[in-house]
């Protein structure tokens, strides 16, 4: 018998709440969808809702969305980011083949979700403290969320439910709601995001997969192993790397009050996101949502001479680290594009989904209740 979704995942449905807020695209101030499959967000409760797509692994069925593609004429049908370094991966592990036939599609991996991170702060916020349960969401030996047929093109499909249960991320599904125009479609599922920034803009983005534990247990994410084949480690060339740095910032100045407050250590801590920088933004060629991970800290001596505020853009983290007053944590190769940050060999898959001009993400966010 085909095993179906468990009823806890059935009974999400009925929890999206009709009252999130519909930001129409290009809407005055600069808000601006950049995956434009995106059906509703709501900036207040850092949530977005997209098509879901049904597949089968093995016989039972697999619930997915779609946010880029390696094509630009399939990204546009889509209606998805359009990420071209994406084919760099192709024929690494870091790309799964699939079957599709007559828009179904087969994976040959899958994971085996569990909701049940253990995430706290160790004395000094992190490292160390990021303690993931053995039972935390796992992709199998075959999965990863960048998937192709065998024609060219890579897409990027995060698996957000099966009968194991639920991806961290998911609020809702709701199987009732199909959306018009949007082929293939089984539903719709509402996910939560963080708030980070690119391009000196505040921008939300999916938190799906990552390719070590401790990023997984941070982000509430599916540990995704095979992410790491993407190549590229240190580099953003678009003829030959799958990946862009996201620039996570750890000991930034951690108070909710604090207008300038930043980092992994703040977001452990609850107070907020951790307002991570990214590299590039979709509609460029050098975009890709598989964030080459490139932790960096600022040194005692900026934190003495009060130094530290809130970076908001690849320039600002640049600048501070030719000024002496950061440091890359990374022992992986060092970024040219990045005037030398070395990377930490890790992947972080978390494609945007808007920009939002005038918005002040500083106190927003808290960790997941499901990973207290």
């Amino acid at each position: 018998m085909t095993k179906l979704v468990p009823a806890s995942c059935l009974a999400l449905a009925m929890m999206f709440s009709a009252s999130a807020l519909v930001i129409p695209a290009l809407a005055d101030g600069g808000v601006e969808f950049v995956l434009r499959s995106t059906i509703r967000v709501d900036p207040v409760k850092e949530t977005v809702t997209l098509p879901l797509f049904r597949g089968m692994f093995n016989g039972s069925p697999v619930y997915y969305i779609v946010t880029e593609s390696s094509d630009q004429k399939d990204a546009d049908k889509r209606q998805v980011n359009y990420a071209s370094k994406l084919r760099n991966a192709l024929g690494t592990g870091a790309v799964q083949k699939v079957t599709d036939v007559g828009g179904l599609v087969t994976f040959i991996g899958t994971v085996a979700f569990a909701s049940s991170h253990n995430l706290r702060p160790g004395p000094d916020g992190i490292p160390p403290g990021i303690a993931p349960n053995p039972q935390f969401s796992r992709g199998d030996a075959n999965y990863s969320p960048l998937i192709t047929t065998g024609n060219g093109i890579v897409l990027n499909a995060s698996q957000v439910a099966n009968a194991s249960g639920v991806h961290d991320s998911l609020v809702s599904i709701d199987f009732t709601q199909v959306p018009a125009g949007v082929p293939g479609a089984a539903g719709e599922v509402t996910l939560s995001t963080f708030l980070g920034s690119g391009t000196g803009a505040p921008i939300m983005y999916l938190h799906m997969e990552g390719s070590r534990e401790e990023i997984s247990a941070l982000e509430g994410s599916t540990f995704a192993p095979n992410l790491n084949f993407a190549p590229g480690v240190g580099s953003n060339e678009e003829d030959t790397s799958a990946r862009s740095a996201i620039i996570p910032i750890r000991n930034g100045r951690e108070a909710r009050g604090d207008p300038e407050r930043q980092g992994l250590n703040s977001f452990v801590h609850n107070q907020g996101d951790p307002l991570n920088v990214t590299q590039e933004f979709p509609q460029g060629g050098r975009y890709s949502p598989i964030w080459d991970v490139t932790i960096v800290d600022w040194t005692a001596a900026a934190i003495a001479a009060g130094e530290r505020r809130r970076l908001v853009s690849p320039s600002d983290v640049v600048g501070e680290f030719n000024k002496g007053h950061l440091v890359g944590e990374g022992l992986g190769p060092p970024n040219p594009s990045l005037d030398g940050i070395r990377a930490n060999d890790a992947i972080s898959n978390c494609p945007i989904i808007i920009r939002l001009p005038g918005l002040d993400p500083g106190q927003r966010g808290t960790p997941q209740q499901n990973r207290r």
